[in-house]
């Protein structure tokens, strides 16, 4: 099978359950949102930060995809796979995960700007993209009624990477930012 289809040559691609829609479509908008965090969130796996950290990130990648494949599923058409199906302990385990690096932060006494570390830096990226597909989701969600655990699941997913930038920036000797208004 080639690379390439050529399918999507006149601005159209095909979701699954085979309906045909515009490149431009609110579905791909959210869904290829989804994919940028994802290829963000596999960029920060390259800095040196701990295993358990990378260990968190993988398998928020992995729910990643099965976002993915839930919005880009034509549900009027087919059912949702096993595999397209988010469980509320995936947002346990965000949650989870924001108390346990929560654990070695000073009180937040201002707000944050993003920066202090190059790593904490990329981790506010990754956030700001988070917040950017949660935006599309709720379009998304106006026109194709998604799973209510996804909207959970990326209103967690921001405040677990600003919590992991501040763990990461402290953790690699950088100082953070405070807002001075």
């Amino acid at each position: 099978m080639k690379l390439y289809t050529k399918t999507g040559d006149k601005g159209q691609t095909g979701l699954i359950g085979g309906t045909r829609v515009a490149k431009n479509d609110v579905r791909l908008e959210a869904y290829g949102s989804v994919d940028e965090l994802n290829s963000f969130i596999g960029l920060l796996t390259t800095y040196q930060i701990p295993e358990i950290d990378i260990l968190s990130l993988r398998l928020i990648q992995s729910r990643l995809f099965t976002i993915g494949s839930h919005l880009a599923t034509d549900t009027l058409k087919v059912p949702l796979q096993k595999a397209s199906i988010l469980s509320e302990s995936d947002v346990t385990h965000l949650e989870q995960e924001i108390d346990r690096l929560d654990e070695f932060l000073p009180a937040l006494t201002s707000f944050i700007l993003p920066g202090g570390s190059r790593v904490g830096a990329l981790c506010h990226v990754c956030r700001t993209i988070t917040r950017r597909v949660e935006r599309r989701l709720f379009d998304m969600n106006e026109i194709h009624i998604i799973d209510n655990q996804i909207l959970i699941y990326f209103n967690r997913l921001s405040d677990y990477f600003f919590a992991l930038s501040r763990f990461l920036t402290i953790e690699n000797g950088g100082k953070e930012i405070c807002w001075k208004s």
